[in-house]
């Protein structure tokens, strides 16, 4: 009963199509699965399964069962430094403080360090802590635990390989790690946790509580034309894969219309493809603007279906078969090498191979060279075609839902935390943008997690249910027609586990006893500490009861001493003097403190005075005229310095009307770096670009604003 769905080797297997493991057909799909059937290989590949995160631990917990202790163990996993680490444990070395070493390092970017990028001389990092960080780049730090990669052993796995007893609990680890596993025919499954199996394992049963509609993975409706208009309008917040910026800036100008455009959206904004060069050119013979041109007629078999333009690891690997003559022996190593920790060391061992292959064939010159530089630039980033079908699948059932469910796909989403692209403030102003309404945490109300509340309205008028042709009898309604989403949508309550201070099990201690009379009830029969029942009643939590979040504040120290027994009424300081009730503003700070999340978005308290500057809401930017200098404003959600970008960081910036995609330039991000790191919201001045419906913000200038933001932003990831 636990969502899961195979991918990597387990998606090319027929084998694994057959008993169900995974939902891609290699056949029909035209994947290269005979990659793992080379005669040079004869142990059985890596198998991946995408498992709901929550239930990870318990499918480890049966691998140990099942076959035991002895038996089976978990890889290790060597954790090398990276540059935020390094500049800390550099700082360490030095003597600095830890609060120093964390100022510096929030300073420097994930991608500083090396040739042609030192840290910046106003991050302040002193000299001999940059050389040294520099030199650690890469460098073995420790020794870890693979998250879900398993060996199981047909004998006692001590023989082939010393473990040791894992911190966790009831875990085992070997010494070596996957590669070194491999080398010594170990067979390893990776058990991988899965933020969005488990979403939308809560949304189904959301959407069947509150609608009467049960789906599954495979009884959703195919290829719906209103869940590819969503997505070719880029109203993906929240939705698997496809939620990043640069995904939302691809997806108007890709245009998908059907399941194998999302495989390719999945693959496309990827490193691999991205340092290949093949986004551009590939989005440009989509358009119809540039012929499919092949550097060889050799290519056609490999790179037919995606214009001539390699977008896949399985392709990388036809093209050494055809151009270079590569046995399958011989393409197994390619793939091993393409995904190898080393992987350019790696490819640049086969470069002569592949080079004299090409030349046998009359492929030599410019052509051979750009051939393998595609091959060079997959190594380390070349993304499988299996995975991105896998993902596709899941892509398109995060599509459905939002489209047709939007308030249980965001409660679903909430449950699930934390995983995905977005902090949960950012997903409730989404949903509230789509016409959901969203109510804060009540001790009388609330779940332990967020839960859906019917309105009159949150049925599906004029939807009948019919007879599920799964063949289990489940009751399903037939899909809306031309792709409108379900009308009466009902109301996301937030759940209580989300408040500061209180935790789970506290929590599932208040709803245990739901309802309660009044707060002095309230404390009398819960075990809430001082510290989370001010949380609550700063949240508003307490509302129930009739009281303002002021007068809950009041009454919450004097709540926190009763004790189970003692008389009710005997309580002092329970009842507050007249006090004035919290502005707007102060009820969102209240919220942003309480519980992470708000109920009127920061931005809203300042637009008038924003107005009078003349910056715009995001949301104008989509009408915005190209070319156009503007200023917009808001919280800025996340920062990103991809390795592939050439020194440009992109922002996110997300106001009451939408969000905005902010590109800065090198030259502009080092003059405003200070205010671009540390600011929690900032005004942007910049010129509109847009692109094949795509719209973006170059900035010119960054300035800060002081607004009290959700959370801290999601910032190099």
């Amino acid at each position: 009963g636990i969502l899961c769905q195979g991918r990597g080797s387990a998606a090319n297997s027929a084998v694994c199509y057959a008993l169900g493991i995974t939902s891609v057909d290699p056949v029909r799909h035209g994947l290269l699965f005979e990659r793992f059937l080379s005669a040079g290989r004869d142990g059985p590949p890596d198998i991946d399964l995408d498992i709901e995160h929550r239930r990870r631990e318990e499918v480890i917990q049966h691998v140990y069962s099942e076959y035991g202790r002895e038996n089976a163990a978990q890889v290790a996993n060597v954790i090398s430094y990276r540059p935020r680490m390094a500049i800390r444990d550099a700082g360490r070395a030095f003597g600095y403080e830890p609060e120093q070493q964390d100022a510096w390092s929030r300073q420097v970017g994930p991608r500083q360090y090396g040739p042609g990028q030192p840290v910046p001389p106003d991050a302040g990092v002193p000299r001999v802590v940059v050389d040294l960080a520099e030199r650690m780049q890469r460098l073995p730090r420790h020794l870890g635990i693979h998250s879900g990669g398993m060996v199981i052993c047909d004998r006692p796995v001590g023989e082939v390989c010393p473990v040791e007893w894992a911190r966790m609990p009831n875990r085992s680890v070997l010494q070596w790690d996957k590669d070194d596993c491999a080398y010594a025919g170990l067979v390893k499954f990776d058990l991988l946790g899965l933020g969005m199996l488990t979403a939308l394992r809560d949304c189904f049963e959301l959407v069947e509580h509150a609608h009467g509609a049960r789906w599954s993975l495979h009884s959703m409706p195919q290829e719906d034309p209103g869940v590819y208009a969503m997505l070719q309008a880029a109203d993906t917040v929240g939705v698997f894969q496809v939620e990043s910026r640069a995904q939302m800036a691809t997806l108007p100008r890709l245009r998908p219309e059907k399941f194998y455009d999302l495989v390719v959206e999945v693959a496309l904004i990827r490193p691999g493809p991205i340092q290949g060069g093949s986004v551009h050119p590939y989005m440009r013979r989509r358009h119809g603007d540039e012929e499919p041109d092949l550097p060889h007629p050799l290519m056609e078999h490999a790179l037919g279906k995606t214009l001539g333009v390699p977008l896949f690891q399985e392709q990388m690997m036809q093209i050494a078969i055809d151009c270079a003559g590569f046995s399958p022996t011989e393409a197994d190593r390619l793939r091993q090498a393409m995904s190898s920790k080393r992987a350019p060391e790696r490819i640049e061992e086969l470069r002569e191979r592949l080079l004299a292959g090409m030349a046998e064939r009359g492929i030599s010159g410019e052509v051979a060279e750009d051939i393998y530089a595609k091959i060079l630039a997959f190594s380390s980033y070349g993304f499988p075609e299996s995975h991105a079908i896998s993902f596709a699948y899941l892509v398109y059932a995060s599509a459905w839902l939002k489209c047709y469910y939007p308030a249980a796909f965001t409660a679903a989403l909430l449950r699930a935390q934390p995983m995905g692209f977005y902090a949960p403030a950012s997903l409730i102003s989404d949903v509230r943008r789509h016409g959901v309404t969203v109510r804060g945490v009540d001790v009388n109300a609330s779940g332990v997690l967020a839960t859906l509340e019917k309105t009159e309205s949150a049925g599906v008028p004029g939807v009948v249910p019919r007879a599920s042709t799964a063949g289990n009898g489940a009751i399903e309604p037939d899909p809306p027609a031309g792709g409108a989403p379900v009308p009466g949508q009902p109301v996301i309550r937030l759940g209580l586990s989300e408040v500061r201070n209180l935790g789970t099990s506290v929590a599932e201690e208040i709803v245990a006893g739901q309802p309660y009379a009044d707060l002095e009830d309230f404390a009398r029969r819960t075990s809430v500490p001082a510290a989370a029942l001010e949380a609550l009643a700063l949240g508003g939590a307490f509302g129930c009861f009739g009281v303002s979040r002021r007068e809950a504040l009041w009454a919450a120290g004097a709540a926190a001493t009763i004790r189970p027994g003692q008389l009710p009424g005997t309580t002092l300081g329970m009842a507050a003097p007249p006090l004035p009730a919290m502005t707007a503003a102060e009820e969102t700070f209240a919220d942003l403190w309480a519980t992470g999340t708000y109920g009127t978005h920061p931005i809203e308290h300042i637009r008038p005075a924003l107005a009078e500057r003349g910056v715009l809401p995001t949301a104008t930017l989509t009408a915005a005229q190209n070319g156009r200098n503007v200023i917009v404003g808001g919280l800025v959600t996340h920062r990103q310095q991809p390795g592939t970008a050439r020194g440009v960081v992109f922002l996110s910036l997300e106001d009451e009307t939408g969000m905005a995609n902010v590109i800065c330039p090198p030259n502009v991000w080092q003059r405003f770096r200070k205010i671009g790191v540390d600011a929690n919201a900032m005004l942007v001045h910049g010129r509109v670009e847009r692109l094949d419906g795509a719209v973006s913000l170059l900035a010119t200038r960054l300035e800060r604003l002081r607004v009290v933001a959700a959370a801290r932003s999601r910032d190099f990831r």
